[in-house]
């Protein structure tokens, strides 16, 4: 039986998972003399998410971190669905998908390292980063060109719109 091409699942897609460390930034993280952690993330995978949101799609991020200042960014583009500090990220999806009547197969989910893969290994479109470790590379049924951090959530957030037809619309009239 021939595999599917990861554009087939495209059309289905109505909910969008990701990582935070690796997937929303490059995974590296500055530290202050206070010991804050800082982290780095892409405005273009923002200007995505927000696009995304305003289009009708759902966003959760499921993080192992919990940096509240994550959670701010995140919130100020829209996204509500935010669990940080998720060391079993299998519990917080499933709760995910339960209270917001959604189907694991219309789930993109990246992930970029190894806590993601139980939750990769359910869903409709696993994806992930162009530095993922091999093992999350071996089961996404797409790998960006771009870094974690650098544009792959963009990359995965426009080609579903694309393909849905929702990413050409009246830009200027949703960002004023």
């Amino acid at each position: 039986m021939e595999e599917k091409s990861y554009k087939e699942y495209l059309n289905h897609i109505t909910t969008f998972l990701f990582d935070v460390d690796g997937v929303l930034t490059d995974g590296t993280i500055s530290l202050t003399t206070s010991g804050e952690m800082l982290r780095t993330m892409h405005t273009k995978d923002g200007f995505a998410m927000k696009t995304a949101l305003l289009a009708g799609y759902k966003i959760c991020v499921i993080s192992g971190g919990s940096n509240e200042g994550v959670r701010m960014r995140l919130q100020g583009l829209g996204v509500t669905d935010v669990y940080l500090g998720a060391h079993n990220k299998i519990e917080q999806f499933k709760e995910y998908l339960d209270a917001n009547n959604i189907k694991a197969e219309n789930v993109l989910y990246m992930g970029d390292d190894i806590p993601d893969f139980p939750v990769m290994k359910l869903v409709g479109l696993p994806t992930c980063p162009q530095d993922a470790v091999p093992e999350i590379k071996a089961i996404s049924k797409y790998v960006s060109h771009k870094n974690g951090g650098h544009g792959c959530v963009r990359d995965v957030i426009e080609q579903v719109l694309k393909v849905q037809g929702k990413w050409n619309g009246d830009f200027g009239a949703k960002y004023d």
